[in-house]
């Protein structure tokens, strides 16, 4: 299961929204080992793309960097799809290579007729994709 705070869910949903119709993409990191997500990284989808997203290699270099400074770890990547629902595609997995992150995704296309996104996470571990239960908290 994925716990965040409501400050964090509402950035993930700002930031895709912000960025549509291209896709969004981030980062939240945690204290290495905890598991719990707690700084928020938007990064800037050097694909520009509303069908795909890409990290900027020297931007992600760095982030590693400061993260490994931080003694943190990527606790949340994610990413919004703009025309299909928050499934994660056959790139998606390619790309999931981080087996211990939650991989979210937000998808701003009201594909399902329940409102304007739809926020779910998944475990991308090895090309297996398992769809986990998110709750949202006001603090940890």
């Amino acid at each position: 299961m994925l716990t965040l705070t409501q400050a964090l869910y509402d950035r993930i949903v700002a930031h895709a929204r912000q960025d549509h119709p291209d896709e969004a993409c981030g980062v939240v990191a945690g204290p290495a080992g905890t598991g719990r997500p707690e700084r928020f990284i938007p990064m800037l989808n050097a694909a520009r793309s509303p069908t795909f997203y890409e990290f900027d290699s020297k931007d992600l270099l760095k982030l590693y960097r400061e993260m490994d400074d931080r003694d943190e770890e990527p606790v949340i990547v994610y990413h919004s799809h703009t025309a299909t629902g928050a499934y994660p595609s056959r790139t998606d997995v390619t790309y999931a290579n981080e087996p211990g992150a939650h991989y979210v995704l937000v998808s701003t296309a009201d594909t399902d007729g329940l409102g304007e996104f739809q926020f779910r996470s998944y475990r991308i571990v090895e090309g297996v994709i398992t769809e986990e239960e998110v709750q949202v908290v006001e603090a940890y």
